[in-house]
């Protein structure tokens, strides 16, 4: 039998998958569930770097809410039951 390898980028696509979709599942249904509306923001200020020929913004921010969790969560679930 072959030895089946997980790779660390299929997990994260994976994880980033179930973000998304447990964020937009709890937009969805705030209405209905009034505690998928919290949120909480983590991330850095976008900072620009001024080359004279190129102007860079960087930043990052991510948002957090209970479906978010829930969604990264159940695909951590199904990637390790592969």
């Amino acid at each position: 039998m072959a030895k089946t390898t997980k790779s660390t980028g299929m997990l994260l696509l994976l994880l980033l998958i179930g973000s998304i979709f447990g964020t937009l599942i709890g937009e969805a249904l705030n209405d209905y569930f009034p505690f998928l509306r919290f949120s909480q923001s983590i991330g850095v200020e976008p900072t620009t770097i001024d080359l004279a020929v190129i102007s860079l913004t960087l930043g990052a921010t991510l948002r957090l809410n209970i479906a978010t969790i829930i969604g990264f969560f159940i695909t951590l679930f199904i990637y390790f039951r592969l």
